[in-house]
């Protein structure tokens, strides 16, 4: 499609090659931020951004998710300082901290047989690469962001609540962008979920409620947002009879 235009269509209409409505140039423009400005969040911003979890679409309504504040600075460097302890322990043990030799062992021994296979996403290369840079304190996880987001996950919801969770998190991350606020999914929260003083003081895990994500939320230190490319998609249409095989169409070019 082509590249944004300044000018912006009306909702609620489609013409060939018009431009993005509102709702479509917040979804293409929006970014992950990563590096958030000191400066409060208004109470009242937040909650705006909220309301707009609040409606996201669940199954049956049942709307299975609860939500979570955390404004204390000390709370979060807390938050902060413990998920990077866990951090240092599972690399410890995953062998990337190791001399070669015990290294080797315990990356045959753990990480391929066990680790990996148990946590076969969480271990995938983008969040194995922050976990390092993690564990050798090169990074932090909240990005200095004033504000965090816990998505908790009734497990009572209807079907897949977690798709539900999602939902809900994907609509605080479009408000956000288009009120001028940056937000950053932040999973390795659930790194806490180890800690029982997290898992009791945030109800992680405590019936009903399981974690399911959070996002950081601040004012932007920079202007990130911008369209990017994105990779072809080959989508499969059937327009005809059961007999008839798909169309493929290449989707983003």
């Amino acid at each position: 499609m082509d590249v944004i235009n300044e000018s912006l269509s009306p909702l609620g209409t489609y013409k060939e090659g018009m431009p993005w409505n509102p709702v479509e140039k917040v979804i293409m423009e929006r970014r992950s931020v990563r590096r958030f400005k000191k400066e409060p969040l208004p109470d009242n911003l937040i909650r705006r951004i909220l309301e707009a979890a609040r409606f996201a679409p669940s199954a049956g309504n049942g709307q299975p998710w609860k939500f979570l504040v955390i404004k204390s600075p000390e709370i979060i460097a807390e938050m902060e300082r413990d998920a990077t302890r866990i951090t240092k322990f599972f690399m410890f043990f995953y062998g990337y901290t190791m001399y070669w030799g015990l290294r080797r062992l315990i990356t045959k021994i753990m990480a391929t047989w066990s680790v990996l296979r148990l946590y076969s996403n969480e271990f995938s290369a983008p969040p194995f690469f922050a976990m390092t840079q993690a564990a050798e304190d090169q990074t932090v996880y909240y990005q200095g962001a004033p504000v965090v987001i816990i998505i908790l996950e009734d497990k009572r919801g209807v079907s897949n609540p977690t798709i539900d969770t999602g939902v809900a998190g994907e609509n605080i991350v479009l408000a956000a962008h288009s009120l001028g606020v940056g937000a950053c999914w932040m999973g390795f929260t659930r790194l806490l979920t180890y800690y029982p003083k997290w898992r009791k003081k945030f109800g992680l895990g405590k019936y009903p409620y399981r974690f399911g994500n959070s996002i950081c939320l601040g004012y932007p230190a920079a202007n990130v947002n911008h369209e990017v490319p994105r990779e072809v998609q080959l989508v499969e249409w059937y327009e005809g009879g059961m007999k008839d095989s798909p169309r493929i169409d290449r989707q983003g070019e």
